[in-house]
C-alpha cells in the first residue's frame, strides 16, 4: 500500500518513543510502509540521530530542524508565511499540517507527542484508522455548560477537568445519549491518556504538585465506551494522540503561541480543537473520542513555569468559544468557516479582555494561514516532486 498517513512528531529529546509505536504497529499486524514520519525539530537537536533511528526502523520519513523548515518554506515558495508557525513552540505542529497539505498523497495524518507511549494491547494506528472510518450508534455527551469534560467517565471519583477546560464551564450537567454516525462523518480521533493527566498549572497546583504533573494519575479503568460531543457543544482538543482526515486542515491551524509579545502559551492545540469543532458542527462532522488511549509520561518541570505560559491566555481562554459559537453558520467547507472565525477576531474590539489584541494577532495569523495552504495549492506540483 502506498503512502497515505503523514506521522507529526514535535520533538527535542525524547524521539526513541516512536520505536514503542512501531513495535506496537507490527503486534498488531499495522502496515508501517503506510507512513511517512515528520519530525519537526531544533537546529540544537540530534537530527542525525533522529533520521538513524527512522532508517533502523524501516519507516519513511524526513527530520525538520528550524533551519531545514527554513530551506522547505523557500523551496516551496511560501518564505513570506513562515511566521505562520511560531519558533521553539509546540505548535510547530504547524508545520506538519503544511507540509502534509504540500503532498496530497497524504490523506490522514497523527499528531504523536514524544513523551507518550502506546498501549501495548491496543493497536494504536488500526484503531484509529477504525474510528475515523467508524460507521454506527456512538454515545454522544452534552452538557448545560455547552462543554463536554473528556474525563467525564469517571469525574465523580478523580474530580479531573482537562487543559483548556473553561473554569466558567465547571460543575457542568452532563447529559448523555446516542447518535448514528455515517460514512465519511468522522473527521479527527482524539486518544485519550493514562498515567499524568492532561492538566493546566493552576489545576496541578491545586492538585498539590510543584513538578508541573499530577498528584491524581488516571488509569485505563478511568475510561468507559467512546463518545462524540453533541452539536453545540465543545470540547478539548489535545494534540498528544490524535489522528485526523486530510480535510480539515485548513481549519486545524495550530494556533501561534510562546513566540508572541502578550507571552500567550500553551493554548495552541486548545484553540484549534475550538475551531475545529465549531467547523464540525457546521458541515455535520465528528470529533470522535477515546481509544486508543496512550500512557502520558510528562517529565517534571516547575508548575510555576507553565503557570508563567498559561496566565497571560487564561481570561482569554474563557471568552473565544463564545466569540466564535455563531460564526460562519452559513459556509460550506473548512476554509471558510476558518476565514469567517479568523474575520472575527481580526476586526474585533477586544479591549476589554487582559491581553485582548492577541486574539487580533491570532485572527490575522488565521488568515495567514489559509494564504499559505493556498500558495502551496499552486505549487503542489512542485512539492510532490521534491519528497525524498
Amino acid at each position: 500500500m502506498s503512502q497515505d498517513i503523514c506521522v507529526v512528531v514535535p520533538t527535542i529529546r525524547e524521539y526513541e518513543c516512536l520505536r514503542s509505536y512501531f513495535g506496537n504497529a507490527r503486534d498488531h499486524g499495522f502496515d508501517l510502509s503506510r507512513l511517512h514520519v515528520v519530525l519537526v525539530t531544533e537546529d540544537f537537536c540530534e537530527t542525525d540521530e533522529m533520521e538513524a533511528m527512522l532508517e533502523d526502523e524501516g519507516v519513511s520519513g524526513e527530520v525538520f530542524d528550524g533551519s531545514r523548515r527554513e530551506e522547505w518554506y523557500a523551496e516551496h515558495d511560501v518564505a513570506e508565511y513562515g511566521h505562520v508557525v511560531p519558533a521553539a513552540s509546540h505548535a510547530e505542529t504547524s508545520f506538519g499540517l503544511l507540509y502534509m497539505w504540500a503532498h496530497d498523497e497524504f490523506d490522514y495524518g497523527f499528531f504523536i507527542d514524544d513523551d507518550t507511549l502506546p498501549h501495548e494491547d491496543q493497536d494504536f494506528f488500526g484503531t484509529h484508522m477504525e474510528n475515523i472510518a467508524y460507521e454506527g450508534e456512538i454515545e454522544t455527551v452534552s452538557s448545560d455548560e455547552q462543554w463536554v469534560n473528556v474525563l467525564y467517565q469517571n469525574a465523580d471519583v478523580h474530580g479531573l477537568y482537562p487543559r483548556g477546560y473553561p473554569y466558567s464551564a465547571m460543575n457542568e450537567t452532563v447529559e448523555t445519549g446516542t447518535t448514528e454516525i455515517g460514512g465519511g462523518e468522522v473527521v479527527a480521533s482524539q486518544g485519550l491518556w493514562t498515567n499524568v493527566p492532561d492538566l493546566d498549572a493552576v489545576r496541578i497546583l491545586m492538585d498539590g504538585d510543584l513538578e508541573g504533573q499530577a498528584q491524581t494519575r488516571t488509569s485505563s479503568d478511568d475510561f468507559g465506551d467512546d463518545f462524540v460531543a453533541a452539536r453545540g457543544n465543545y470540547l478539548t482538543v489535545c494534540s498528544m494522540n490524535l489522528a485526523f482526515r486530510r480535510e480539515v486542515i485548513p481549519a486545524f491551524y495550530q494556533l501561534p503561541m510562546d513566540d508572541n509579545e502578550w507571552a500567550v502559551g500553551r493554548f495552541d492545540d486548545i484553540w484549534s480543537g475550538v475551531f475545529l469543532k465549531r467547523a464540525c458542527d457546521v458541515l455535520d462532522k465528528r470529533i470522535y473520542n477515546g481509544a486508543p488511549l496512550c500512557e502520558h509520561n510528562k517529565a517534571p518541570r516547575s508548575t510555576f513555569d507553565d503557570l508563567n505560559n498559561e496566565v497571560p491566555g487564561l481570561e482569554l481562554n474563557e471568552h473565544l468559544w463564545r466569540i466564535i459559537d455563531d460564526v460562519g453558520g452559513d459556509a460550506d467547507d473548512y476554509a471558510d468557516v476558518f476565514e469567517a472565525m479568523a474575520d472575527e477576531l481580526a476586526e474585533g474590539d477586544w479591549e476589554e479582555y487582559n491581553n485582548g489584541a492577541f486574539f487580533n494577532y491570532v485572527g490575522e495569523h488565521m488568515r495567514d494561514w489559509l494564504d499559505c495552504l493556498s500558495a502551496l495549492e499552486r505549487t503542489a506540483p512542485v512539492a510532490g516532486n521534491r519528497r525524498l
